[in-house]
């Protein structure tokens, strides 16, 4: 057996032990919180439900809340490889394209301007804000030229600097809007039932098999464009699918949850640390690692100030940040 092959199995083992892990982190996800469960009684519930509120905390809390971590935990994970493969920028996140600015800002409007009140109905108007926000972005660097990771990179800063004040003028001119955007900025899976998680399932589905398409191409494009064209890489295309990848996955996410930082930054270069810089592996593993990640912290957050709850994207930033400093810190640090 070549090395290659050797080095190929170690990976998908693992691949295999962090789903595991996945498995794990979902079974306690259903298991904890202001009511603890047992194996057995989850088990009950999900086979054989008799109505008993045992039978409700599984089935239209916990379990709900579980899928939405998995769901956006994917997403997050892979769109924040891709942005930081597709702009060559290790600091590279969801939120760099101006995505989570633009769904921040539909929300905002959904609150101010038609009266939207639960995680529901914000779901259409934070995705419509993801995708607009990614076309003006697209629109301002190409500017006639082809877009490079650069030009993108700046257009979205400044895009997402824009739509942020615009969000914060609406919040601070309505109360009500204030109220409600507080919780859904925090990033927070608190009432994300199957009516939030199921219309974004097949979001997240499209953007990770467009992701998977694109790895290989992505590899060479980390090269330089001249050597990607050389070696066969059409790189218009590659670009435009990795930023319909990001934008599905990653207005899909926001739409769910909410921002939610360091997920999709730190989770990437964790992956790369494990299998290097081969997208092909990276993918997939942050596909897996980002939503353990996330259950493990939502899980945090039900118990560290029991009876009540820290919202799930300021566990991520208290957790995020020493991990991302020890990995930056570290003298093999990974690169892209």
């Amino acid at each position: 057996m070549s090395r290659t092959q050797q080095q190929q199995r170690r990976w998908a083992a693992g691949l295999a032990l962090v789903v595991s892990a996945l498995a794990l982190a979902a079974l306690l996800s259903v298991m904890v919180g202001s009511k603890q469960l047992l194996p057995a009684q989850i088990l009950q519930a999900l086979v054989a439900p008799t109505g008993s509120d045992v039978d409700r905390i599984v089935l239209e809390l916990r379990l709900p809340r579980t899928l939405a971590a998995v769901v956006v935990g994917a997403a997050l994970g892979v769109s924040g490889a891709l942005i930081q493969a597709f702009t060559r920028n290790p600091l590279g996140d969801p939120g760099i394209l101006g995505v989570n600015a633009g769904a921040s800002l539909g929300v905002a409007c959904g609150i101010a301007l038609f009266g939207t009140g639960v995680p529901a109905q914000h779901l259409g108007f934070a995705f419509v804000g993801a995708l607009v926000a990614t076309v003006v972005v697209l629109f301002i660097g190409a500017a006639g030229r082809s877009a490079d990771p650069v030009r993108l990179t700046l257009a979205g800063v400044a895009v997402a600097a824009v739509l942020s004040g615009i969000t914060t003028a609406i919040t601070l001119l309505d109360p009500g809007t204030f109220n409600q955007m507080r919780g859904w900025a925090a990033g927070t899976f608190v009432e994300r039932d199957l009516d939030v998680v199921l219309p974004a399932v097949p979001v997240v589905g499209a953007g990770l098999v467009i992701a998977l398409v694109c790895a290989r191409s992505l590899n060479t494009l980390g090269l330089g464009d001249d050597l990607a064209s050389a070696l066969g890489t059409h790189v218009g295309l590659t670009r435009a699918l990795a930023v319909t990848a990001i934008t599905l996955l990653a207005g899909a996410a926001t739409a769910v949850a909410g921002p939610i930082g360091f997920v999709g930054l730190m989770v990437p270069h964790v992956a790369r640390w494990l299998v290097g810089p081969d997208q092909r592996w990276i993918l997939p593993y942050s596909a897996v690692l980002a939503p353990v990640v996330l259950l493990v912290s939502d899980v945090v957050g039900r118990v560290v100030l029991w009876p009540g709850e820290v919202p799930v994207g300021i566990v991520t930033a208290f957790v995020g940040a020493p991990v991302l400093i020890w990995l930056v810190r570290r003298r093999t640090a990974s690169t892209l």
